[in-house]
């Protein structure tokens, strides 16, 4: 199949795809609750004649087939929730559901792999092949939806032999890709303790355990877990984010709550990471005469970008766009559930340049003014059918 026919058709019905867009950036729905975006997508997989199953309630996969369709299986997956957030753009297209929005740009990537949809579609004649399409549930909020709809067997039958998934980059520009090669974003964590004591009198703390002081010597104390124990060399945070105590002046409380995020690029230090949070809450604790609850909540694997799978992906990509199109993308502590998949078949996953310096488009995901330069819903479309055409496996 000839690159040129994917440009063109690209071109073409990019402006169709930015209405859709449109239309799902207005109908933003929760993770786990995309039933309205779930029925959109089958609809226009029918509409592209592509059949589909419904899978992890919500989830939509697609299957096409093109000339000898055992010869090569390519997933290629976007993610449909969207994040609790008030939307303050003023746009035609602004959110209608008060506190939700389209702040990660998943509207973009359920945009993108239906164009991509159609295109192959209309194309199967012209690539080999089988191209399996997964519009996911859930990324925003654990266990992820990808967790889910790899056990409803997502990766089974047909077994992909590569998958693909693109994410907006509002710091990269219009026009342009990054790819990166190895681990490209951490693992996440959540972490919730509990601490417990002796509460009173804020004037006769010697008559308590004072778990205000506990929990602050605490929150210090863990940072020793990346700064004394990680390995220098391999990234990994530790973030106590909410301290919850207390409610009037004179009252020592029973307990605080203690939350808090951890990331790493090394899945086993991950774990042992673990262990050492454990074990320094309940020593530290337990020594200054209360207790404590601690769990953590097991969140997303790190995203792996398989090393011989990423310098092919490179190079279509840059035959697609040009060489001076395509960067390499930075490390990131964020994660992505499409972890789950890279830890299970090897997987490509790229940003798609989405800001505009000279228009002003610039805000960071997850903020509630954030958008893209949809010119970059063309590029989209085009290199997520052109890995579903010619992406190697």
């Amino acid at each position: 199949m000839e690159l040129s026919t994917i440009k063109n058709l690209a071109a073409q019905y990019a402006p169709h795809f930015v209405e859709v867009r449109h239309h799902l950036h207005m109908h933003p729905e929760l993770s786990y609750q995309e039933f309205e975006t779930s029925k959109f997508v089958q609809q226009k997989l029918m509409e592209y004649g592509v059949p589909f199953e419904v899978k992890a309630t919500t989830g939509v996969v697609g299957i096409i087939e093109g000339r000898n369709p055992q010869s090569r299986i390519v997933a290629l997956r976007a993610d449909m929730d969207a994040l609790p957030i008030q939307e303050e753009n003023s746009i035609e297209y602004k959110s209608t559901v008060p506190g939700v929005m389209h702040a990660c740009g998943h509207d973009v990537h359920t945009t993108c792999l239906l164009g991509a949809a159609r295109i192959l579609s209309e194309t199967r004649g012209q690539w080999d092949g089988t191209v399996k399409l997964i519009f996911q549930p859930g990324e925003e909020k654990n266990p992820g939806g990808a967790s889910l709809l790899i056990q409803e067997g997502v990766l089974q039958n047909p077994a992909p032999q590569a998958i693909y998934a693109l994410h907006v980059n509002p710091q990269l520009e219009v026009g342009l890709l990054s790819f990166r090669p190895g681990i490209a974003m951490a693992s996440a964590d959540e972490i919730y303790i509990t601490v417990k004591g002796k509460g009173g009198h804020a004037a006769a703390p010697h008559w308590t355990t004072d778990t205000i002081l506990v929990a602050s010597h605490l929150v210090v104390a863990l940072q020793q877990v990346v700064s004394r124990n990680a390995n220098p060399f391999s990234p990994s945070v530790l973030s106590i984010t909410s301290f919850q105590g207390g409610y009037t002046t004179n009252v020592i409380p029973t307990e605080v709550k203690l939350m808090g995020t951890f990331r790493a690029m090394d899945e086993a230090w991950r774990f042992k990471a673990h262990d050492i949070i454990k074990r320094i809450t309940s020593e530290l604790v337990r020594s200054m005469g209360c207790e404590a609850d601690v769990h953590i909540d097991v969140g997303y694997p790190c995203v792996y970008n398989n090393e011989a799978l990423y310098p092919k992906a490179d190079a279509l990509a840059k035959e697609y766009m040009g060489a001076d199109k395509v960067e390499v993308t930075e490390m990131r502590m964020g994660a992505e559930d499409f972890g789950y998949y890279s830890q299970q078949i090897p997987g490509c996953f790229f940003r798609l340049g989405t800001a505009n310096k000279a228009k002003g488009i610039t805000a960071g995901v997850h903020t509630p003014v954030f958008n893209i330069d949809e010119s970059a819903i063309e590029t989209g479309i085009g290199m997520m059918a052109t890995f579903g055409a010619l992406g190697a496996v």
